[in-house]
């Protein structure tokens, strides 16, 4: 931003992250499709050692002869994601965060996020950044790619599990992908939440005439067009987390999963397409964990890898969503195929929006202008 060595940068705000346009779904999907070409002609890096890692993360014992030491509670973690990206993009970025389910309890969301992006040749920040809605954003759009490709063109019926900020996000991501939805199951815990999911529902997607509220996860599939499990729970138990079984789901459904999922044999059968949102991270996730790894990340690509570790599933039989956003491999190729899509989160999403984002905010003059410094004491 400033003749070297000088170097400044933007601190954005979350209302700052607003107006310089990161709730825009349509383009964050675009931007993620976009992001997906790069993944897949190999012009990106991430951590570790295949250059694939979601990330490296904190986490605290059960016993700790520090009594000052946080707690292993639901989500309690402290996690940094850092990416380069490629293309138009040419940047590099971290996300940092803190998490606790427990946060709700004191009016805060699990999470509290940060993204620093940086110039990815000299390696100086460009912006601090709210990320909070960038990361809620980048997630919901991966589903919406996926519907894209790989969803009905005439889907109208939506099914989720789990009405937090993610499903707002996905559902969002869902009409723009689906123009035609016009219904809505949901289940949910607690009534704060569905009622907070249902009032935005009714203001946001005036288009969507039928809005049901269900008790079971059957319900949410049965009859769906679209489903998502948008869901929090413990990790640790396989066979406690939320399952998608055969005999729920109608020919043509298209289940996209950024959160706890299983599945039972007749959704583990060849005839179901198994999709990822990048190999190379769950690769990395199952050489870093024990196994049976979908014991500690409950997200359904680990499941996944567990099955061709097993002999389960042939690593021939999952596909990468960026080959076929390249049109390297098919999108959907009939009105009765079954695909589920698993959403990991990857920081190069972080990068990509984060860069749309920075360089909106550069052009409407949105930020405040912040001085590392005029010139390095220490060069």
């Amino acid at each position: 931003m400033s003749a070297l060595p000088r170097i400044d940068f933007i601190y954005l705000s979350e209302p700052d992250m607003i107006r310089a346009g990161v709730t825009d779904m349509p383009a964050c999907v675009d931007c993620m499709e976009e992001m997906f070409g790069l993944l897949y002609s190999g012009d990106y890096r991430m951590a570790g050692a295949n250059n694939d890692s979601h990330g490296a993360a904190i986490s605290f014992p059960e016993h700790s002869p520090f009594p000052t030491m946080p707690k292993p509670t639901a989500d309690r973690r402290f996690m940094a994601m850092p990416a380069y990206l490629g293309g138009r993009f040419q940047t590099a970025g971290m996300k940092w965060y803190g998490s606790n389910i427990e946060n709700r309890g004191k009016g805060l969301p699990r999470s509290v996020l940060v993204f620093c992006l940086n110039d990815a040749d000299t390696g100086a920040p460009l912006a601090f950044m709210s990320a909070n809605l960038l990361s809620a954003y980048r997630t919901g759009a991966i589903p919406g790619v996926g519907a894209r490709h790989l969803a009905r063109k005439d889907s109208r019926v939506v099914g989720i599990l789990g009405p937090g900020v993610m499903a707002k996000t996905t559902l969002a991501a869902f009409i723009a992908a689906c123009p035609r939805i016009d219904t809505v199951k949901v289940k949910g815990r607690g009534q704060a939440s569905l009622d907070s999911f249902l009032g935005w529902l009714k203001e946001t997607y005036p288009q969507v005439t039928t809005v049901q509220v269900v008790e079971t996860v059957e319900e949410v599939v049965r009859g769906s067009d679209l489903v998502t499990y948008c869901n929090s729970g413990a990790v640790g138990d396989p066979s406690a987390y939320p399952m998608v079984r055969r005999d729920w789901v109608s020919p043509g459904t298209f289940l996209a999963m950024p959160a706890l999922c299983n599945i039972d044999e007749g959704m583990q059968a060849p005839d179901i397409r198994k999709v990822v949102d990048n190999t190379g991270l769950y690769e990395a996730w199952f050489e870093e964990l024990p196994k049976p790894a979908h014991v500690h990340v409950p997200i359904i690509g680990v499941k996944f890898m567990d099955m061709i570790h097993e002999g389960k599933m042939p690593k021939e039989a999952l596909e990468d969503i960026g080959k076929i956003v390249a049109g390297a491999a098919p999108g959907r190729t009939s009105n009765d195929e079954i695909i589920i899509m698993s959403v990991g989160g990857m920081p190069v999403e972080d990068v990509a929006w984060g860069t749309v984002v920075y360089r909106n905010a550069l052009d409407r003059g949105i930020g405040v202008k912040l001085n590392l410094w005029d010139t390095p004491v220490l060069r």
